[in-house]
């Protein structure tokens, strides 16, 4: 889990409905997001085989030109966008008159979206120019407290200034274009209204480094850039991710969790032989993320999925709703909504003659850990389901004993650790108690007056009374672990500070044996974090910087475990 510290006559109807669907051209919109408006510039244009295909352009972010729709389509004046680049999509109605198209954008946070018609075409490109004594790649590292990031500055020379793009390493985040650069001497400002972060620096005579602070949300850190001299620097090494051609076949799927509207976008990986093969589901942590899991610069569901393919287990694995490929609203859903999801997974596997459908699983991971026993709770189809790091205890016992985990881990006193922690849990006791959202509001600003940054106090409000939030704080695991009795596989790091296995464990365990359930094994790994790799600390600080995307010892412990079942 993650901590919340760190986006209309008969006649005249038929004629407007068959200019709707013409929506080749260009379309301008404006994006409210954290106070700041971002102009958008949609551009579709249309095949002979009347098969459409789009780019979008960020007019505000220098550099964010041409960035690929990576899915589009168009029914019943209906529009629905996917930007897997930057993990958007867009979903529209067409009006009658073909001349405004009106939806909204989720990136994380659903925000309103209208596009109007442009009246001529637009050309948001930027001309190159001769190069300045900065153009290049500068890199340096951010220490959260948290974590660390690899943060990389591309700098361009155009006719209209120096532009940016902005590399993220350690979270797969590439060429996102920064709003402005500013330069003055040797003082280097490089903006981006999206992030609501600032890098300010100063310019080394040598050019030898850039030395200078990254600003967000009213927080500050260090930052000291540095060349690039060889490209490999900016390579991540993930010495488990595998190569293709894979030694199985691996296909591009998709299926209808028709009780949500949703349409899932998945890869089903099947091994080679003649089958029917056992079938998981892969369930994904919490935050919206992609099918392979990706965090941090590591895919874990894809070394997963590969493992347990390579083993004789079919793999489903999805991107959540709204993410990728995948239609609907991420930041409107429950755990439970995205029950249904798993669910409708269980039922594509049913319908795929390589699949036993006697011995379909869920293998969850963290919130998925959460969202695999409230499924198999409830539907017979799940023959056994594996927990990695899922919860036994509600989220408002979860996040308090996290923090103060991870706090420890980094350094802090236990004595204010343990401080933090309580006045954390003052703050979710809030959340759940006060009904009333416009007395929450003025507590929590109180609350967080003179600890939070004043820029920040909003997001984390805004967070921590969503409705995922709320659900998630109240939701009691035992309530489904009670009335699970398929086989279960439980499984925490020793070193997990995310879902501390000492909290976690022997809660399941308590309520699995409440419910007279007699296939079950519980195990704490020696070593593991929460990603279940080989750690030293535990702490998400380490995450990036292990190479290893999972222990051996755990893929082995989950696919013995289920050819065994």
């Amino acid at each position: 889990m993650k901590r919340f510290m760190g986006v209309t006559a008969l006649i005249f109807l038929a004629a407007g409905v068959s200019r709707a669907q013409d929506v080749a051209g260009d379309w301008q919109g404006t994006l409210s997001a954290g106070g700041q408006e971002l102009r958008l510039v949609l551009h579709i244009t249309k095949a002979p085989d009347n098969s459409l295909k789009a780019t979008l352009d960020s007019i505000d972010q220098p550099g964010a030109n041409g960035i690929p729709v990576s899915s589009i389509s168009l029914k019943d004046s209906k529009l629905d966008l996917g930007v897997e680049m930057v993990h958007g999509t867009y979903e529209g109605k067409v009006s009658l008159d073909g001349n405004t198209i009106t939806g909204t954008w989720s990136q994380g946070a659903a925000l309103p979206l209208e596009f109007k018609r442009a009246t001529a075409p637009i050309n948001t490109e930027h001309k190159p120019a001769k190069s300045s004594d900065i153009d290049g790649t500068w890199m340096g590292t951010l220490d959260t407290g948290a974590i660390k990031l690899r943060v990389v500055f591309h700098i361009v020379n155009t006719e209209d200034g120096l532009t940016a793009t902005m590399d993220s390493l350690d979270q797969g985040m590439k060429a996102f274009a920064m709003t402005s650069v500013s330069r003055d001497g040797t003082t280097l400002k490089i903006d981006s209204k999206q992030l609501e972060g600032v890098f300010s620096g100063k310019i080394a005579a040598d050019k030898s480094s850039i030395d200078g602070t990254w600003t967000q949300h009213g927080g500050a850190m260090p930052l000291v850039l540095k060349p690039v001299k060889d490209q490999a620097e900016l390579e991540l090494k993930r010495p488990q991710n595998p190569v293709k051609p894979y030694p199985y076949h691996d296909q591009d799927v998709s299926y209808e969790n028709k009780a949500q509207n949703v349409t899932l976008a998945a890869t089903l990986t099947i091994p080679q032989g003649k089958g029917p093969f056992p079938g998981v589901v892969l369930i994904t942590g919490s935050g919206p993320q992609d099918r392979d899991e990706a965090l941090l610069g590591h895919q874990p569901f894809l070394v997963l999925s590969d493992y347990l393919t390579r083993h004789g287990i079919a793999v489903l694995r999805a991107d959540d709703r709204g993410v990728g490929k995948s239609t609907g609203v991420f930041a409107k859903g429950t755990t439970a909504d995205f029950a249904t999801d798993a669910e409708a997974g269980v039922a594509y596997l049913k319908t795929r003659s390589e699949i036993d459908p006697h011995k379909i699983g869920l293998v969850g991971h963290s919130e998925g850990g959460l969202i695999a026993p409230m499924v198999a709770a409830r539907n017979k189809d799940v023959a056994f389901i594996v927990m990695m790091a899922g919860t036994g205890v509600p989220g408002d016992q979860i996040l308090p004993a996290q923090g103060e985990a991870i706090e420890v881990a980094n350094g802090k006193s236990p004595e204010e650790a343990a401080k933090n922690a309580a006045h954390e849990k003052e703050m979710l006791t809030l959340v759940e108690t006060e009904k009333d959202d416009a007395a929450l509001q003025k507590e929590l600003k109180e609350k967080m007056a003179g600890e939070v940054p004043e820029a920040q106090i909003g997001l984390q409000i805004s967070q921590i009374t969503s409705v995922w939030f709320r659900y998630f704080l109240t939701y009691d695991p035992a309530t489904a672990l009670r009335k699970v009795t398929c086989p279960v596989l439980a499984i925490n790091g020793s070193l997990d500070m995310q879902v501390l296995p000492s909290q976690n464990l022997p809660a399941i365990r308590k309520a699995l044996a409440e419910s007279g359930n007699q296939h079950v094994e519980i195990d704490e790994l020696p070593g593991l974090n929460h990603l279940f790799q080989t750690a030293k600390t535990g702490s998400p600080a380490e995450y990036s910087q292990i190479e290893e995307t999972m222990s051996p010892i755990a893929l082995d412990k989950m696919a013995t475990w289920i050819l065994k079942q």
